[in-house]
């Protein structure tokens, strides 16, 4: 039992107050969608401790891991995500110029820059629907490079086919990253080139070659609390659990078709971390797109939340991100280190 007293002058009685921990879930990854959408009602205090009682159970709550994404193919992606700027559907709309793959060599100098300013893991996203086999040599090169920095390494190449996860995971890469994005119910209004079982069908294969799983969701795409219950439900009932899980609050592009949706109150995506945490307990819950928008009362309170896990540097794909400067700067008030 945790004490907590409460006075008004001298005098005054000390009020006891009995803090009571989470009942433990009876299997991690069987969470239904009753319980999930209990966690999102419960008052928003009562919901962060609990959060943040199952955080320490496993982590160190001022630990924060760094990782750094890198696009390493920009624009003319076939698909038609709705958030997306790099959709070639989108792109007379946002003005985004298509890029090559870059060289293994380029990728690694930014790497070892990333791990300069003190990045653990560095991420290389590519705007495919999935690659192919003619760029997977040069791909692999840049595997290998950063690994060979001492770096873990990620990889988010969209859809991928049957032995392509294994190749990856030869040349060193430790993590795949596919978001699921919202709900089953919800994603077919946010993408219409692929289904949600495509996106179950990649990450069945990253599981079977023995990679890391990285997947998580977008907050702010016109979905209700029901599509976060949704979303959740689906990413905490993977088996296994999703070693990390990066929740994203919607970065609105010019011309592509989410812009102008109605954003998220903040209370709602902090309680989104929260409720991550806990029914993902384990989990490395990413801090991620968005987090420039974010004052630091809000970052604060989604490490409070268990987010612990961010995308360190200035710049996510196409969008923004918070300087390095900016992120020392608020470690420093949080007196929080990095993993």
């Amino acid at each position: 039992m945790t004490q907590a007293s409460s006075c008004q002058g001298s005098n005054a009685a000390v009020q006891t107050i009995e803090l009571k921990r989470p009942t433990p879930h009876p299997k991690a990854d069987n969470w239904s969608l009753d319980e999930i959408a209990a966690l999102f009602d419960l008052p928003f205090n009562d919901l962060l401790f609990q959060a943040q009682l199952v955080h320490r159970e496993h982590f160190d709550a001022s630990r924060v891991q760094l990782s750094t994404l890198l696009s390493v193919k920009t624009g003319g992606c076939s698909e038609d995500c709705g958030y997306c700027s790099q959709s070639a559907h989108h792109e007379k709309e946002t003005g985004l110029e298509r890029e090559k793959l870059m060289t293994a060599e380029d990728v690694i100098d930014a790497a070892k820059i990333a791990k300069e300013n003190g990045s653990s893991r560095f991420c290389m996203g590519a705007a495919w629907r999935g690659p192919k086999n003619k760029d997977l040599d040069e791909v692999k090169r840049m595997i290998a490079g950063v690994k060979a920095l001492g770096l873990e390494t990620c990889a988010t190449f969209g859809m991928l086919k049957d032995g392509q996860a294994e190749e990856l995971r030869d040349a060193g890469l430790d993590y795949y990253n596919h978001n699921l994005d919202t709900s089953p119910e919800k994603y077919g209004e946010i993408v219409t080139t692929h289904s949600y079982d495509d996106r179950l069908d990649t990450l069945g294969k990253v599981r079977k070659a023995g990679l890391s799983v990285c997947s998580g969701g977008i907050v702010g795409l016109g979905e209700t609390r029901n599509d976060r219950v949704g979303l959740i439900a689906q990413l905490a009932n993977l088996d296994p659990q999703p070693d990390s899980v990066p929740i994203n609050n919607l970065v609105q592009i010019e011309g592509t078709p989410l812009e102008g949706k109605e954003a998220v109150d903040w209370t709602e995506f902090v309680r989104t971390i929260a409720v991550a945490r806990i029914t993902m307990p384990k989990s490395f819950v990413r801090l991620s797109a968005g987090r420039q928008q974010m004052d630091e009362s809000m970052q604060a309170l989604c490490f409070l939340a268990g987010a612990n896990s961010i995308f360190y540097g200035d710049k996510l794909l196409t969008t923004g991100n918070p300087d390095v400067t900016r992120d020392r700067a608020l470690f420093a008030k949080l007196d929080i280190q990095p993993l």
